[in-house]
């Protein structure tokens, strides 16, 4: 197919890319600037040159598009969650959405977006599906108006699938690249009281699960995209340190995490301990589905 990939430049988009054009589809990719994204782009591709935040893009790149995988939105993680990060969390996200469904004016036959775990909130010790209710806090809320937008898609004929991402591990970006230096360092350990679950997946199984869920026909509607190992965050630091062969004792505490990150530190205390079930029942098969085989194989 030929196939539009918004955020391709990012970690995932990437890697995605790449799989993508080895199983022979054609790519095509939105940017705001066209020769940065040829230079940054690592497959090859046509890069249409626009701003999805702002309005929507016209090209005759996009007139012959069967399938989009739509993975842009300004990172979660990069800074303190101001009124002007929150404005732009929520146009790079779901404004962007309706701008990129109003720019294929009802052409496309699969849309595959992307969410966030963080759609449930902190939920303590309740195991949570795609049927789980949605959180109250900021994040929650993003990403249910972000899936709402996604869902538009629907009405113009197109079988949508939305991907709600646990942390992504790779070597070349993401949260592993940030907790890295400081557990090589031996000044890394759990954060708050380290009982709080996380979902995770592998940028490989990622990608694979995308690529999946853009052939696949019987997969439509909400997926976690999560490993069957959902760990505690204590437990995800001794692993990573035992790895590294440094300790992993310097537990850092919950307001201290609140003092530097403000209203973010929801996203490192939050627990979520989203259930990988029903990606597994599509027959999808985790190349990594062990916390321990991830770590091995990234560090």
């Amino acid at each position: 197919m030929k196939i539009l990939v918004t955020g391709a430049t990012g970690m995932v988009g990437r890697e995605l890319g790449k799989a993508l054009v080895a199983a022979g589809h054609r790519v095509v990719i939105v940017s705001r600037d066209r020769e940065s994204a040829e230079k940054k782009s690592s497959f090859p591709c046509e890069v249409v040159e626009g701003d999805l935040t702002a309005a929507p893009v016209s090209s005759h790149f996009l007139d012959d598009v069967e399938g989009v995988i739509h993975l842009m939105g300004e990172p979660i993680a990069k800074g303190r969650w101001t009124d002007s990060k929150k404005k732009k969390l929520v146009q790079t996200r779901v404004r962007a959405t309706r701008h990129l469904r109003q720019s294929l004016g009802g052409r496309v036959k699969v849309v595959v977006s992307t969410s966030a775990v963080g759609f449930y909130g902190d939920r303590g010790e309740e195991l949570l599906t795609e049927e789980s209710a949605p959180g109250s806090d900021f994040l929650a809320r993003l990403c249910v108006d972000w899936e709402r937008e996604a869902k538009e898609f629907e009405k113009e004929g197109a079988r949508v699938v939305c991907l709600r991402l646990g942390m992504v591990l790779s070597k070349t970006g993401g949260a592993l690249a940030e907790m890295r230096p400081p557990a090589k360092a031996g000044v890394a350990g759990p954060l708050g009281d380290g009982r709080q679950w996380m979902g995770w997946i592998h940028i490989d199984d990622l990608v694979g699960l995308y690529v999946q869920a853009l052939g696949l026909p019987e997969m439509t509607g909400i997926y976690n995209a999560v490993a069957p190992d959902p760990v505690r965050n204590e437990d995800f630091m001794k692993c990573l340190t035992r790895l590294l062969h440094r300790p992993g004792f310097m537990r850092t505490p919950a307001f201290l995490l609140k003092l530097l990150f403000g209203e973010k530190s929801t996203v490192l205390l939050a627990s979520q301990k989203a259930s990988g079930q029903k990606a597994l029942a599509t027959g999808f098969r985790f190349r990594f589905p062990s916390l321990e085989q991830a770590l091995k194989n990234l560090i």
